[in-house]
């Protein structure tokens, strides 16, 4: 059977040349007929390569592990449009090419949104790409020449579904607004972009200080965008006070 596995291999038939042995087994088992071996055959090789194809997907979404919207508190936020975020996780926006944008102070979940949103669009069949701000515009600023400024940039302008995690917490000099510019503007109308900020759209002239395109930044990052505000205190300073309060237990003698 080595000669016939090779064979299958170099058709791609990965799966059935790793397996031929049972899969000979369960046909001759069953009873099959010609038609139903191959009918089988080619389910299983389609049912792989959908494995493979998402694990590459997973893989280089640099999603990394995420949690579940199942741990999300909903009752915890006194802002949220809860609708607004599901249809969101159902990616209503992403079939129209539209933007989501997530508004929230540190510790409210946006980024956790955020992971679960492209982690959706992973297992729908997009290629995704999650990164931060300060993480896209090193790789950018970085290029040393102008042919390679050019491909780093119609990757990411050329990416099914890129989220862009935590602007705002950082100041950049007017040459990152413009390369972040040019993103936006790769992608105005074609590519869907999902983006977490700490702040309001009014303070962001803090996080570009001298750029011009500041404001042309955001125009047409909200031009068709869905905007989600969440508002209330931190999760996280909330666990880090339960954890405080809890009764330390005795060491035992």
């Amino acid at each position: 059977m080595a000669p016939l596995a090779d064979t299958l291999k170099l058709l791609g038939l990965h799966h059935t040349a790793e397996h031929l042995d049972d899969l000979v087994a369960l046909a001759t088992k069953r009873r099959w007929s010609p038609t139903q071996l191959l009918e089988h055959l080619a389910d299983v090789e389609q049912q792989e390569r959908a494995r493979r194809s998402l694990e590459r997907r997973l893989l280089r979404s640099r999603l990394g592990r995420i949690t579940s919207m199942e741990a999300f508190d909903w009752a915890w936020p006194t802002r949220i449009d809860r609708a607004a975020v599901e249809a969101a996780l159902r990616l209503d926006f992403l079939t129209a090419s539209r933007n989501c944008v997530l508004v929230a102070a540190q510790g409210l979940g946006k980024t956790m949104i955020a992971q679960n949103i492209a982690h959706q669009a992973v297992l729908a069949g997009h290629h995704v790409l999650f990164t931060t701000a300060a993480q896209l515009l090193l790789d950018l600023g970085s290029q040393d020449s102008a042919r390679g400024l050019a491909r780093r940039l119609n990757a990411y302008g050329q990416r099914g579904l890129l989220v862009l995690d935590e602007l705002g917490y950082l100041s950049y000099d007017a040459r990152a607004a413009d390369l972040l510019f040019q993103v936006v503007s790769r992608r105005y109308e074609r590519n869907s972009l999902v983006l977490t900020t700490n702040l309001a759209f009014s303070d962001w002239p803090t996080i570009f200080p001298n750029a011009g395109s500041a404001i042309a930044l955001i125009d047409r990052l909200i031009h068709h965008a869905e905007i989600i505000t969440i508002e209330g205190e931190s999760y996280r300073r909330r666990a880090a006070e339960v954890t405080r309060k809890a009764p330390r237990s005795k060491p035992t003698s």
